[in-house]
């Protein structure tokens, strides 16, 4: 890896931290910690962590509130409903209500079809119920 790959690495893992303790506050130490657990696919968190966090939600272009409307319908469409938790919790986060959660996922189902948005109303309910 070239100096400026490496370096290029290290900014993105930096982005990715900022954008991950502004989405999760309180989930995460201050200072960087290793996410691998020595288990089968452990880079799968650190290549999430560099290149979305990093690369997508650390750019400009879009607010987080806005990226928390588009990756909401995404995960809805893909029905993918255990990152949806985590993503209801960081719309909270990023200043959407719970009424605004509810359009998103009424809107969906014109989209996706009524089974994926009650999936995702059941994801939503237990994200905000934890």
């Amino acid at each position: 890896m070239s100096d400026r790959s490496v370096e290029e690495a290290t900014d993105l893992r930096a982005a990715g931290w900022k954008a991950m303790r502004a989405a999760l506050p309180g989930v995460f130490p201050e200072q960087d910690i290793d996410l691998r657990d020595g288990r089968l696919g452990e880079d799968l968190v650190d290549i999430g962590l560099t290149s979305v966090w990093g690369a997508l939600w650390g750019r400009e272009g879009l607010a987080p509130r806005d990226r928390s409307l588009v990756t909401l319908g995404i995960l809805i469409a893909l029905g993918a409903e255990t990152e949806l938790k985590t993503h209801v919790r960081i719309a909270l986060t990023n200043g959407l209500t719970q009424d605004e959660i509810a359009e998103v996922i009424y809107h969906s189902s014109g989209y996706t079809g009524f089974p994926r948005a009650v999936a995702a109303r059941t994801a939503a309910r237990e994200a905000l119920e934890s």
